[in-house]
Order: structure tokens, then C-alpha cells, then sequence
């Protein structure tokens, strides 16, 4: 099981020992925690989040709804995204689409002038990469730093973005909430959709770095967001005893019977378990609920 680099900005004193990062990161295993989604479009929105994208704060009731209803439509995921340090965008704003699945894996990036310019679009989730944008053709970060969502997104999250844009300034962006801020600081990857919790800059760096070398950073990898969570445990279970690209291994089957294969022929059976874990807040402020975390067996090669 991959563990992240603990540093000084994982020191339960910075935020105090009982928020949310603080008590997952004590015994709560990060494989098959990434939000599970295959498409991605990113909106640069320097002006007020709220809690929700739809909620109604960045773009009014009616323009969220209907914002709403057409990336759910297309099985697209709607971010927020903002330059580290809310630098003022100008008259046009920049827009990452993207796909994350390993059978289609592309990142288109395009400018418009308001969130409304999203509704014209002709958002898929194909394979194939749209028509319209510019292809992307390395890997761009998104770190969480939703504090309306969570607090631990913002203090840990904000100075991680702020010191990885110090070198990779075109490919660094803060954005909205990516699911389980317990994990802060929280990044992806585009356009793999390879997910990470609990790295610091430097450890987060070493990703995107590998990410742009064709290789998959393990470290902190909470898992690919095409996958299940189980399948995302799986994956991550074959990556750490096999030599793999990000888009050489796929995930099959039922959860109960999960088989990865790797395009060189390869293939293993990987059973995933759940195991307890003593109650705990899933956000900062709420009540601790039971909790439960998943875990590889054996990984066990299928015979030709």
C-alpha cells in the first residue's frame, strides 16, 4: 500500500489534531479514494465558489441549474478553477475539458467569455478528443482549495498550489471541491485523472514531473477516477509490483471478482476487502460516523 510523505504541513498542529486530514491521516489507507469520474470541465472562475459549484453562488440559481443538467447529461464533472493566489482573469476565461479513461485519454483547452458559453458546447465523454479547443498535451494538476467546503482544502491545499505553480506555472491550477478533503492536500492530474492526498509540494512536484514523463507517481495515489473504488485498489495493488505506463493496466469485472490486465497480455486477480475503522468526521465541523476502508489480498497472477 502506498503511504504519502508526511511533512510539517501534515503536523496536526497546524489545523489542530481533531479535523478532518488530521484524523484520516492516522490510520485511514488512501488506494480507492479518488471521486469516480471519467470526464472533466474545468472552468476558470476567479469570483466566489460557495459551498456547491451549483449551488447558486458563482453563477445564480437559474444559470447553475442549467449548468447542472448539462454536464450530468454528457456524464461530464463540472470544476471550479482559479491561478494560485486568486489572480484577477481577464475578459475571456480558460476552460479544460478533458477525459480520463485509458481507452480515450485526451485535454482540450479553449477560452470563453461567461460560464454560459458552456451551455452551447457539445459536451461527450467519447473517446475521441472534441473538435473545437486546443489539444493539451501535458499534464495539468488541480489542487483542492474549496474552503467553503472544508477548511483543511484551504490551509493545506492553497500554499501546496502556490509553491507547485512556482514551477509549472502553466500547469497549476487551485480548484473546487474533488471529493474527501480529509485527504488534503488533494490533487489531480489531467488529463489521466490519477488522484493524490496527503503530499507536499516537493512529493507533489515528483508527480506532475512523472505524470510528464509518461509514469505514475505512487506516493500518495488515492487511485485513477475511471475506476470503482475497489477497482481503484486493484490497479493500485497491480502498479506497485509491476512496471506499468498510466493507461498499460484496465480494470474488469464485478467488484467481488476484479481481474486487471495489462495491455502486454499480462493479467491478475486482485480480491478487495473492506475493513472498520473507528469513527470519524468525514469534513471538518460534523459528527464522526462509522467508517470503513478497502483493501487489497493477494494479488495473484492468471494463468495463460
Amino acid at each position: 500500500m502506498s503511504q504519502a510523505p508526511l511533512t510539517d504541513d501534515r503536523d496536526p498542529t497546524v489545523l489542530g489534531p481533531r479535523t478532518c486530514s488530521a484524523l484520516s491521516a492516522v490510520d485511514e489507507p488512501l488506494p480507492g479514494t479518488a471521486a469516480q469520474v471519467t470526464a472533466w470541465l474545468c472552468l476558470e472562475h476567479p469570483g466566489a465558489w460557495g459551498r456547491d459549484v451549483f449551488a447558486g453562488d458563482a453563477f445564480g440559481p437559474d444559470l447553475s441549474a442549467r449548468l447542472q443538467a448539462h454536464t450530468e447529461a454528457a456524464g461530464v464533472r463540472l470544476m471550479l478553477i482559479r491561478r494560485p493566489g486568486r489572480t484577477a482573469a481577464g475578459e475571456r476565461r480558460t476552460v479544460l475539458f478533458a477525459r480520463s479513461a485509458p481507452d480515450g485519454v485526451w485535454c482540450v483547452r479553449f477560452e470563453v467569455t461567461s460560464a454560459a458559453d458552456l451551455l452551447d458546447l457539445p459536451l461527450t465523454a467519447a473517446a475521441t478528443a472534441p473538435e473545437f479547443g486546443e489539444p493539451v498535451t501535458g499534464p495539468v494538476a488541480l489542487v483542492c482549495a474549496h474552503g467553503k467546503r472544508d477548511q483543511c482544502c484551504a490551509v493545506l491545499g492553497r500554499p501546496v498550489a502556490a509553491e507547485l505553480s512556482a514551477g509549472f506555472p502553466d500547469a497549476v491550477w487551485e480548484c473546487s471541491h474533488t471529493g474527501g478533503h480529509r485527504f488534503a492536500p488533494s490533487m489531480i492530474l489531467l488529463p489521466t485523472g490519477y488522484t493524490y492526498g496527503r503530499l507536499d509540494a516537493a512529493a507533489s512536484a515528483e508527480a506532475v514531473t512523472a505524470a510528464a514523463h509518461g509514469q505514475v507517481y505512487l506516493p500518495g495515489l488515492r487511485g485513477r477516477s475511471c475506476w470503482s473504488p475497489a477497482g481503484q485498489v486493484a490497479e493500485i495493488a497491480v502498479r506497485e509490483r509491476v512496471p506499468a505506463g498510466p493507461d498499460d493496466l484496465t480494470v474488469a469485472g464485478p467488484d467481488t471478482g476484479l481481474v486487471v490486465r495489462h495491455r502486454d497480455g499480462r493479467s491478475w486477480t486482485v480480491p478487495v476487502g473492506r475493513v472498520d475503522l473507528p469513527p470519524r468526521p468525514a469534513s471538518c465541523g460534523a459528527e464522526p460516523k462509522p467508517a470503513t476502508a478497502l483493501v487489497a489480498g493477494t494479488v495473484a497472477p492468471v494463468a495463460d
